[in-house]
């Protein structure tokens, strides 16, 4: 078994606490529990998950089989009078805090259809309440994506709708959803699995949920930024007091306290899981310690009041004690994590070395709410290292080695060639040495990537590995490896996000494009100025080209400089020509955008701009 280090089966039978929470308050289900969009497109799927009510298999580790089996439930329930949550309709929860006028609705999933089904299911129970409010806890997608199936942009602006968030909550948004969003995408495809097929040898959960919803995903600005610890807002007549914990679970995050209720709001900066401290699918380093730090002070401030701890993610747990233990060995958890990694770095070990000796004592290690189903102590020990020592060991034969492609052909080439490789391999692979199967193999998939016997080894040594991993997207990683080497690869699920793009600011639109210009190319075409003119917003922006990079500066050029073209529009066509509703051309004959200059420093800007690659393959050399 991967990721435990005692009986499973022990753990899987020991306390089942979490079992009654995560059924206490139930109230209904969805059924049945398809979501579609407008077209007929399944974008949720709760009944696929039914297989989770059997025993365990032998395809699938007893401890993750049975967090799956309890974050597969879905429905309302309610947490406390006037809370309410609706659970399994995503990978996050949407929680319903009931006002004097309506609902506001805390942190509505990541699209809009699931969103708007939570919401007519939390209806259906407690009448057509108005949303009165939304707040958005941080600045990951599955925490404000359907924000447009609860509320639109004309609610918000013309019915006076706060919209409440962390300080920063945009500009993170931004950097994590749009910035290197196609990356990301990618990788969330096999950290979620959004791929396999559900069932007891595919995708039985995320460990924080079960899979990610495929609906449209959108978003609306903040008007209220939360910007101190200790902020307390009324809002719709509830009684809210903010606690700021940016660079914890995410770079701009938050939880609240509801006085009235005793009610503590965690966010994901407690679950019942180990969380990451690096996300697989990539993000910013996180920090453990700034995370445990937050969670001292959050049981400073609210912990002696504090009658039942919910989140976004998973069930509530309810009683003073209990919720006071579960914070303390969450914080426990994390700083012990990051002090020992710390400690052993200034022993001189690296980040692997780190991986592979840590343990947590074992009055943490049996805590289930520590088990590594999403983070693992493994993955979190060497994103520690990254933060402090990043990516080089200090061996100088690690400072300059070759690209994994050409350091593949001198290695496979060393042990003899491909297919000598693949034979020594499968010697390996019966000895049950599965890591290193997957390390020699993955040599000879870099050098030969159609190499037959090579991509059935590795695939059946990435699903072995699958199998025994208590961690959820180490398996999901492992099971979609083995799937891209079968089937090849595996388009990544595309989510339509033109709401996304309306909502940046426009200095964040403009370094969306910045990283996508080609360099070199760039470089090549000189010294170019473009004015944008946006009289709907009261904005002026020049785009300087300069030395291969484009550098965004408000108003107009410095020293005078005169630009090379002007352009005159409104935001919203900006936003439809980067959503692909329409184009530069098009807008310009429809007369849309007026355009003053040198049209060509428009058309050169464009074909500077280099589309991002969705479905790159990550098992295999890159062609």
């Amino acid at each position: 078994m991967i990721n435990g280090t005692h009986c499973d089966e022990d753990l899987a039978r020991h306390d089942e606490r979490d079992v009654r929470d995560a059924d206490r308050g139930f109230i209904t289900a969805l059924r049945p529990g398809e979501i579609r969009d407008g077209n007929g497109h399944l974008v949720w799927d709760a009944d696929a998950y039914g297989f989770l009510h059997e025993d365990c298999p032998p395809t699938a580790h007893p401890s993750l089989w049975r967090q799956s089996r309890l974050t597969a439930r879905q429905g309302l329930y309610e947490v406390v009078e006037g809370i309410y949550q609706v659970r399994g309709l995503d990978l996050s929860n949407i929680t319903f805090l009931e006002g004097d006028r309506g609902v506001i609705v805390v942190d509505p999933l990541i699209s809009a259809e699931v969103a708007a089904a939570a919401l007519a299911l939390y209806r259906g129970h407690r009448g057509d309440r108005p949303v009165s409010a939304v707040i958005y806890t941080h600045s990951h997608v599955d925490h404000f994506g359907g924000v447009r199936g609860i509320v639109d942009a004309a609610d918000v602006r013309d019915r006076h709708v706060p919209v409440l968030a962390p300080s920063g909550f945009l500009e993170h948004a931004a950097a994590e959803n749009v910035f290197a969003g196609a990356a990301m995408a990618r990788r969330s495809s096999y950290m979620y699995g959004t791929a396999l097929p559900k069932g007891p040898a595919g995708q039985i959960g995320c460990g924080v949920g079960q899979t990610t919803s495929l609906g449209s995903v959108g978003l609306i600005a903040p008007t209220l930024d939360v910007v101190r610890t200790g902020q307390e807002e009324t809002v719709d007549g509830v009684r809210i007091v903010f606690q700021l914990t940016p660079g914890a679970e995410a770079p701009a995050d938050m939880n609240f306290f509801l006085p009235e209720k005793e009610a503590l709001c965690m966010a994901d900066n407690v679950c019942h899981t180990l969380h990451n401290v690096l996300t697989l699918r990539g993000a910013l380093v996180r920090d453990p310690s700034a995370w445990a730090r937050y969670l001292t002070e959050t049981l400073r401030l609210f912990g002696a009041e504090t009658e039942v701890v919910f989140a976004s993610h998973h069930w509530p747990t309810w009683g003073r004690d209990r919720a006071f233990r579960l914070v303390e060995e969450q914080r426990d958890g994390y700083a012990y994590l990051h002090d020992q990694c710390v400690r052993m770095i200034n022993s001189g070990r690296t980040g692997a070395e780190i991986a592979e000796e840590l343990r947590f004592p074992p009055s943490l290690e049996e805590a289930r709410h520590l088990r590594g189903y999403y983070g693992t102590l493994s993955h979190n020990a060497k994103a520690v290292y990254q933060r402090y020592m990043g990516w080089f060991d200090g061996n100088p034969a690690h400072l300059w080695q070759h690209p994994p492609a050409q350091s593949a052909r001198r290695y496979v080439s060393f042990m003899g060639g491909a297919d000598a490789v693949v034979a020594k391999a499968r010697r390996s692979l019966a000895d049950g040495d599965l890591r290193w199967v997957a390390e020699v193999l993955s040599h000879v998939l870099q050098t030969e990537p159609d190499h037959p016997e090579g991509r059935a080894l590795q695939a059946e040594c990435f699903e072995r590995l699958g199998y025994g991993s208590e961690s959820a997207p180490w398996r999901n990683f492992f099971l979609m490896g083995a799937a891209e080497l079968r089937e090849g690869v595996i388009p990544t699920p595309v989510r339509s996000a033109p709401e996304v793009v309306a909502a940046l600011t426009t200095e964040q639109i403009f370094q969306s494009m910045a990283v996508r210009v080609d360099g070199l190319e760039a470089a090549r075409a000189g010294r170019l100025l473009l004015r944008w003119e946006f009289p709907d917003i009261s904005e002026v922006w020049t785009l300087l080209l300069s030395n291969g990079a484009l550098i965004p500066m408000p108003g107009d050029a410095p020293r005078g400089e005169a630009p090379h073209v002007t352009l005159r529009l409104d935001r919203p066509t900006l936003d439809a020509v980067l959503a692909g509703d329409t184009t530069f051309p098009s807008a310009i004959r429809d007369g849309a955008v007026d355009i003053d200059g040198d049209v060509d420093v428009l058309v050169t800007l464009r074909g500077l701009l280099e589309p991002p690659t969705r479905d790159f393959p990550i098992v295999t050399a890159r062609s």
